[in-house]
């Protein structure tokens, strides 16, 4: 089995890929993650995802290397994160009563053969109405101000929402792991069956 290798400093990330139960390194990608003109952001998501996971070719040629990205949007218009709790007050503000769309590129590469598996999933949060008081304290009690879109869904965050839909719980956080499995299966690893 080929060594993978998690392209991120994501601790969400890294607690997601554990579910799987497979041994895995990670290493920070160290790339720029501006958009570029004209790039929706599903264009976005799948290229940096890929930037991500190729980047790490040369120092790591005999490896399954995984890149994942991805972006909040808006009344379409991305949000990213808010970093402090005036942003978040904003960004929940906004979201109140509204939906919000989460795009999360996947990137398997096999730095090997140089294969690359790149996807996209989507992922659909319907907030419900929200009060001053209530947003207040959310961020509070969460402070979830390294999140896009301000919240954890794994945690407090769930009690903003009146419905979720999407394939995978896991995308919202961060790393669509049935997506993901199907990319490792497809490479001959299959988490319920390799051994290691």
């Amino acid at each position: 089995m080929l060594p993978i290798i998690l392209s991120s400093t994501s601790v969400y990330r890294r607690l997601l890929l554990e579910k799987l139960g497979l041994p895995f390194s990670c290493i920070s990608p160290d790339i720029d993650e501006s958009p570029q003109e004209n790039e929706n952001p599903e264009q976005l998501v799948m290229r940096l995802s890929c930037a991500k996971a190729t980047v790490l070719q040369q120092n790591y040629p005999n490896h399954l290397i995984i890149g994942s990205d991805q972006v909040c949007v808006l009344n379409n218009k991305i949000t990213g994160k808010p970093h402090n709790f005036e942003n978040a007050f904003t960004q929940l503000k906004n979201a109140s009563g509204e939906c919000v769309t989460f795009y999360t590129g996947i990137t398997l590469f096999n730095s090997k053969t140089g294969n690359i598996d790149t996807r996209s999933e989507l992922f659909r949060v319907y907030f419900r109405k929200l009060t001053d008081t209530e947003i207040m304290n959310y961020l509070t009690k969460e402070k979830p101000f390294n999140c896009a879109g301000s919240f954890k869904s794994e945690g407090l965050g769930i009690t903003l929402f009146e419905k979720l839909e999407g394939k995978d719980p896991n995308t919202l956080i961060g790393l669509p792991l049935i997506t993901l499995t199907e990319m490792l299966t497809r490479q001959g690893i299959n988490p319920l069956t390799v051994s290691y």
